[in-house]
C-alpha cells in the first residue's frame, strides 16, 4: 500500500476508531517513536552532530500530529478516546 491511500483513508475518517487509536497510534506510532529515539541515541553514541540526533528524535512528530488530527476528525470519537489520544501525544512528544 502506498502512503497516499493510507493517509487519505485516515484523514477522511474511513478507518474505524479502534484501528486508528489502538493499532495506528498506540502500537505502530509508539513503535515508530521508540525507534526514532533509539536511532537518535545511537547517532549520538557514534559521535554524530547533535543537531542530526535531535532531528532524528523529532522526525515522527508530523506523523504524530497527523494521527491525532485524524482521530479528532472522526465522528464516532468520544471523551475517552480523545483523552487517550492526547495523553499518547504528550507522552511521545516528551519521550
Amino acid at each position: 500500500m502506498s502512503p497516499a491511500p493510507f493517509l487519505r483513508l485516515r484523514w477522511q475518517g474511513r478507518i474505524p476508531l479502534a484501528v486508528l487509536l489502538w493499532r495506528d497510534m498506540l502500537w505502530s506510532g509508539t513503535l515508530i517513536n521508540v525507534l526514532a529515539s533509539f536511532l537518535a541515541l545511537a547517532a549520538l553514541a557514534l559521535g554524530v552532530h547533535g543537531g542530526l540526533a535531535v532531528a532524528l528524535h523529532l522526525s515522527p512528530v508530523p506523523y504524530n500530529v497527523f494521527l491525532l488530527a485524524a482521530l479528532l476528525r472522526l465522528k464516532d470519537g468520544n471523551a475517552f478516546t480523545t483523552s487517550v489520544a492526547f495523553a499518547w501525544f504528550i507522552v511521545v512528544l516528551v519521550l
